[in-house]
């Protein structure tokens, strides 16, 4: 027997909130994330639950009990309900009736299994009651504690039903699978990516940050490569030197950042993803053509070491300490000549284009050159 012993599962409201299930005859089970990741040993963030009280039945328990409860999805079986400002989402069992790649309709179930059933990867089919205790319905565990990444029963069916679940293979894999992607997953995904122009583009954005985001990306990125997945959402991205980015990051402690990583995958993204304002001006600043020192100086430390550790990767080496010495130094810096220094006699368009190439000159002697030279 497995048994789950977390601080989430044992704390004042996880048991509120299954008692009140259980306490009117319904079953209660924590399942996905929160299972996979306790029995990983890794964080866990949301709290999820499946039952077999249906949705109006699961909004009138909590009423009674004065919870606070929102539908978050209750046309498809599922609300949240707040227990000492936790949220916990509660969806009834479900089965597919019907999919199309993109979305399902569903049918209430009354039991474990055929809610398992219609998961994406076995490590996800996992529950836990409210005493820890795990219950495995489709024999995930085994490939869960092997950081398996495999898909439930029929590859190509499941992706079938959503083809963002090739995306979101790949993801899994780079952050709880190891060694290679399972075989039959991989020739499933790389049958099914023309699915994959279903898909809307805030979609493909959030699967494709989150993979980046994980620690080590660069086999899944390569495994999706290889399917011809990345060249159908990212044309022209070439992922061939992540890892040496990896090693970078790792040799210079650059934390983990997936906007780093995106630009060196390159191709085009301002047509395929959909990305914030502050995304987008990253990318503009990293991709300047300008040496990292001058990156440094114009946008701060944290570009124009992005932009020495891209190049590094780039030419397949590590970042010389003597580099980030001096975008540390150039970030640093302030322009030492102003406008007053050169009127009047210089005035308008004259004085701007002076200016302008005092500040090059600056720049290409290193930020040595000092207001009297710049004068001179």
């Amino acid at each position: 027997m497995t048994r789950i012993m977390a601080d989430w599962i044992t704390q004042d409201s996880s048991q509120k909130i299954c008692r009140l299930l259980t306490d009117a005859g319904h079953q209660a089970w924590f399942v996905g994330g929160c299972v996979r990741n306790a029995l990983l040993g890794e964080p866990v963030a949301d709290l999820d639950l499946s039952t077999d009280a249906l949705p109006v039945e699961v909004t009138a328990l909590a009423k009674k009990a004065t919870l606070k409860v929102i539908p978050t999805g209750i046309e498809h079986g599922t609300v949240t309900v707040l227990v000492d400002h936790i949220p916990f989402e509660i969806t009834t069992f479900r089965r597919d009736v019907a999919t199309d790649g993109r979305r399902a309709t569903v049918a209430f179930a009354d039991n474990m299994k055929d809610d398992a059933r219609r998961r994406d990867f076995t490590m996800n089919a996992l529950y836990a009651g409210p005493d820890g205790v795990v219950a495995d319905p489709l024999g995930g565990l085994p490939d869960l504690l092997a950081r398996r990444v495999r898909f439930i029963e029929d590859a190509d069916q499941r992706i079938k039903e959503d083809y963002l679940r090739i995306l979101r293979f790949f993801r899994f894999h780079a952050w709880y699978g190891h060694n290679g992607p399972d075989p039959d997953g991989l020739a499933a995904c790389a049958a099914n990516i023309d699915g994959l122009r279903q898909l809307s583009v805030e979609r493909v954005t959030s699967e494709m940050l989150k993979l980046l985001a994980a620690p080590n990306p660069a086999l899944a990125m390569a495994s999706m490569a290889a399917t011809g997945a990345l060249v159908q959402i990212l044309p022209g991205a070439d992922a061939t030197t992540l890892a040496v980015l990896v090693h970078v990051e790792e040799q210079a402690r650059l934390s983990p950042k997936p906007m780093r990583r995106l630009a060196l995958l390159g191709g085009e993204p301002e047509t395929h993803l959909r990305l914030s304002k502050e995304q987008w001006r990253y990318l503009e600043q990293v991709r300047a053509e300008m040496s990292p020192a001058e990156a440094a100086y114009r946008f701060g430390a944290d570009i124009g070491m992005d932009r020495l550790a891209i190049n590094a990767a780039s030419l397949g080496h590590e970042i010389a300490a003597e580099d980030a010495q001096s975008v540390r130094r150039a970030a640093a810096q302030t322009f030492p000549l102003t406008a007053a220094d050169l009127m009047p006699a210089l005035q308008g368009p004259a004085l701007g284009k002076a200016l302008k190439a005092a500040e090059a000159r600056w720049i290409a002697s290193g930020f040595t050159l000092t207001k009297a030279d710049l004068l001179d």
